[in-house]
């Protein structure tokens, strides 16, 4: 699937802001079923700073700094992006779970001891007995780590209920994890806790997915979002599998990776400090088209 992405993000400030500094990771990573041949982004007001680099996860990053009273800011992403869908991997052939997670604990620098780093507690995602609690009835001794995956990401779409109303973007992954209710970022944030809990690395990705407007109806402008979803390892040769909690699925070629890390502090499309501005507004406005629509 071909898909031009359009993510429009925009601040209304209270009161003018003199000076501001952001940090911008909107462009898709280039994966091995993933390509992003074209990717601009239009930053008003100009900019008396622009510069690119890639963060400590290989995400791209634009680091801007505008100076000058202004009342609003406004960043439009857009990219070109091929997905092709991975072959499909059957679960049950996995390694088992505990093999996977011994293997992370080695003092030996291997692949997987170095996905063990996303093993740990995150600024935002705790580890706990809560937690690893939840997970264990889907990872029961020697079942296959994909298999056991699979299963905890239907257990979350079934237990929690989608309401943009029950959190906001601090509100803590335990109290998510008691309310069952939240977004797509919270239930991968608690899918992510709970398998860091009992030893499996895992880590956040953020990105798009495309949206197919009811029958008859036409696509809205504007009007699809962000997405968040798991990606979880399961050893040196399968090395990373994502999971998509908030829909019960293994992301395919409708899924469109930016960028992944701890939790949604490393990987938030737009993030700065202000001098001025008071009160502000926020809005994002984005659009994922399949090619030819």
């Amino acid at each position: 699937m071909r898909y031009q992405i359009t993510h429009r993000t925009t601040y209304t400030y209270e009161s003018p802001v003199t000076v501001g500094h952001y940090i911008a990771r909107l462009e898709p990573r280039a994966l091995p079923f993933q390509e992003c041949p074209w990717h601009s982004i239009t930053i008003r007001p100009t900019p008396m700073q622009q510069s690119e680099r890639a963060d400590s996860f290989g995400n791209a990053c634009v680091y801007f700094e505008i100076e000058g009273a202004h009342q609003k800011l406004e960043v439009i992403a857009r990219s070109l992006v091929e997905v092709t869908q991975a072959p499909a991997l059957d679960p049950a052939a996995t390694p088992a779970w505990e093999t996977i997670r011994d293997a992370c604990r080695t003092d030996l620098a291997t692949p997987a001891s170095m996905a063990g780093e996303l093993v740990f507690a995150s600024p935002i995602i705790p580890v706990g007995t809560a937690f690893a609690d939840y997970a264990r009835p889907s990872f029961p001794a020697r079942r296959p780590v994909l298999d056991a995956v699979c299963d905890l990401n239907r257990r979350i779409h079934d237990d929690f209920i989608f309401d943009p109303t029950a959190t906001d973007f601090a509100t803590p992954v335990d109290q998510v994890l008691h309310k069952r209710r939240g977004v797509c970022q919270d239930f991968a944030q608690v899918m992510i806790a709970c398998l860091r809990s009992l030893g499996l690395p895992a880590r956040y990705v953020s990105g798009y997915l495309e949206t197919l407007p009811p029958p008859g109806q036409p696509r809205l402008i504007g009007a699809d979002a962000s997405h968040a979803w798991v990606s979880v390892y399961c050893g040196e040769e399968i090395g990373w599998m994502d999971a998509d909690p908030t829909n019960n699925l293994l992301p395919s070629d409708r899924h469109v990776t930016v960028a992944w890390g701890r939790d949604f502090s490393d990987v938030s499309p737009l993030r700065g400090v202000t001098i001025g501005a008071g009160e502000q507004w926020l809005q994002v406005a984005v659009d994922v088209l399949p090619e030819g629509d």
